[in-house]
């Protein structure tokens, strides 16, 4: 794992790139507009950090990528470092026709394994019932991790592991933005 003190000065970097690419592009936003042109370019300055190297950063720029407007702002806050991860995030099949046939494979699953405990349902023993709470919480932590619903359990672990420091690299760095623009403001005489 990187220094957190170099994560956050990519990652702060990238960031105010994509923010200068969306205000260039649009001068006259609303204030949802300005929300989702901050969340865009802090998500996609956040997976740009990881250079692909993980699966929620690769779901994130798939997902950003799906709208046209928003591939001028991934290309440039990737720049020319990335070219392979342009290349696999722009394909449309990496992320497509594979994933929702594993979605279609694993609601088979699930509808088995329903009716199967719905037979056990009279002998209900507290290794099913953990097991039941186990297999809830993996689901909701496969909705929070982006990408996550195609993981399996050791992966999806190790990816919200990473996912987690990286957002927390992203708070802080708007924390300590928020903190200095707030002093700047309470405080002009020092500008």
């Amino acid at each position: 794992m990187r220094n957190p003190s170099s994560l956050k000065q990519e990652f702060l970097k990238k960031w105010i790139k994509g923010l200068q690419i969306c205000s260039a592009t649009k001068k006259k936003m609303s204030i949802i507009e300005r929300k989702k042109a901050i969340k865009l370019s802090a998500d996609v300055a956040m997976a740009s950090t990881r250079k692909s190297t993980t699966y929620w950063s690769h779901a994130l720029l798939a997902n950003a990528s799906k709208d046209d407007t928003n591939k001028i702002i991934i290309e440039n806050i990737l720049g020319n470092d990335d070219n392979s991860s342009k290349r696999l995030i722009f394909n449309k099949a990496s992320m497509g026709i594979s994933m929702s046939q594993k979605g279609i494979i694993r609601s088979k699953k699930i509808v088995k394994k329903s009716c199967k405990i719905s037979r056990r349902a009279r002998k209900i023993s507290p290794n099913i019932i953990a097991k039941q709470l186990v297999k809830k919480k993996t689901q909701v932590l496969k909705s929070l991790v982006p990408g996550g619903e195609y993981m399996d359990d050791a992966s999806l672990i190790k990816e919200t592991l990473d996912y987690i420091i990286s957002l927390r690299v992203q708070v802080d760095v708007m924390r300590h933005l928020a903190n200095n623009a707030s002093l700047e403001i309470n405080d002009p005489k020092k500008s």
